[in-house]
This record gives structure tokens, sequence and C-alpha cells, in this order.
């Protein structure tokens, strides 16, 4: 883990387009801004890891049997 230290108002450049900048340190707490491009999902740590096992439960919870689908989703046919 790279370890930093910066003061309110710094900013440390994630890659060539993410910037994370400290707006408040008080009571043990920091503020920080993040920018960056849209499709670049922001997560407070816990709603991440609460988001990773709401997906690992929901790939649990899949039907084993997919045959089902074919129905809905009928393969193309080459050349159409």
């Amino acid at each position: 883990m790279l370890i930093l230290s910066r003061k309110v108002g710094e900013a440390i450049i994630i890659a060539d387009d993410i910037k994370v900048r400290v707006l408040e340190s008080k009571g043990g707490l920091v503020k920080l801004g993040v920018d960056a491009p849209e499709q670049v999902a922001i997560h407070r740590e816990e709603i991440y890891l609460r988001i990773l096992e709401e997906n690992k439960k929901a790939a649990l919870d899949a039907p084993a049997d997919l045959s089902g689908l074919s129905d809905v989703f009928p393969m193309k046919k080459e050349g159409y």
C-alpha cells in the first residue's frame, strides 16, 4: 500500500484522469473530493463490499438450468 501525506487543499493524481483532493480534516474525519471520468465507479469501501456480496449471492441464486432462455432469446442464424 502506498501511503501519502497531504494537507487540506492538496491532491493526488491517479492515472491521468483521476484527482483526489483533501477538502477538509476535522474531528478525525477527512473530507475528500474526487474528480474522475463518469465511467469510473466510485464507492465508499463499505458500500463496495456490500455490492460485491450481493453480486455473489445473485450469482449463487441464478438458475443452473438456462435452457429455457433459448425460448426468450433465440439464437440468430449466420448470414441474417
